[in-house]
C-alpha cells in the first residue's frame, strides 16, 4: 500500500473512530497483507481446470439444444396460427359472407320515444306521474296547514301510497 492509499484509509478511519483507533485498524490492514502475500493461495492444477471446462461444456450444450428446440417449436405454432387465420379469412371473403346487419333492442317502444309527451304515451309512467303529483298535492296542503281534518291519519296514508307507489315502479 504506497502512501497515498495509507492516508485516504486513515482519513476514513478518523471519520468513524479517534486517530489510535484508527491508526491501529490502518496496521491490522497493513499485517492482514502481509500474510496474504506470505501465504499464497495455491493455484489449481491444469488438469482439474481442464474437468470442469469439460464438465460445463457437456452440461451446456444439452440446454443450448433445449432452448434452440423451444423457440422452433414456438415460432412453428405462430406460423400454423397464421397460416389457419389466413385460410379462414380467404375462405369467408370467397364466400361473400357480409358482416350481420346491427340489430337493436329496445326497452321502449319507438312510437314512445317519436312521440312529444312520453308521459301521455306510456300508461304506466302516466299513472306513476298522477299518483306522485297527488302525493305532491297532498304535501303542499299538509305543509300549509289547510287541511287539519284529517289529522295524522294523511300522513300515515301518505307513506302507505309512497310504498305501493315504489313497489309498484319496481314491479312493472
Amino acid at each position: 500500500m504506497d502512501g497515498r492509499d495509507q492516508e485516504n484509509l486513515i482519513e476514513l478511519f478518523e471519520e468513524f473512530f479517534d486517530a489510535e483507533q484508527a491508526q491501529n485498524c490502518l496496521e491490522n490492514i497493513q499485517r492482514a497483507e502481509r500474510i496474504l502475500r506470505e501465504h499464497p493461495a495455491p493455484e489449481p492444477d491444469d488438469m482439474l481446470i481442464a474437468n470442469i471446462k469439460a464438465e460445463m461444456a457437456m452440461r451446456l450444450r444439452p440446454r443450448r439444444a433445449s432452448v434452440f428446440r423451444r423457440m422452433v417449436y414456438r415460432a412453428a405454432a405462430v406460423a400454423a396460427a397464421v397460416i389457419i387465420l389466413t385460410a379462414i379469412s380467404v375462405k369467408l371473403f370467397e364466400n361473400g359472407v357480409e358482416p350481420a346487419a346491427f340489430q337493436r333492442a329496445s326497452l321502449l317502444p319507438s312510437a314512445i320515444w317519436e312521440s312529444d309527451d312520453i308521459a301521455t304515451d306510456d300508461v304506466n309512467l302516466a299513472i306513476f306521474t298522477a299518483e306522485i303529483e297527488q302525493i305532491e298535492n297532498e304535501v303542499l296542503t299538509l305543509q300549509s296547514g289547510e287541511d287539519s281534518s284529517h289529522g295524522d291519519g294523511t300522513i300515515v296514508e301518505l307513506e302507505v301510497e309512497l310504498i305501493e307507489i315504489s313497489s309498484d315502479f319496481w314491479k312493472g
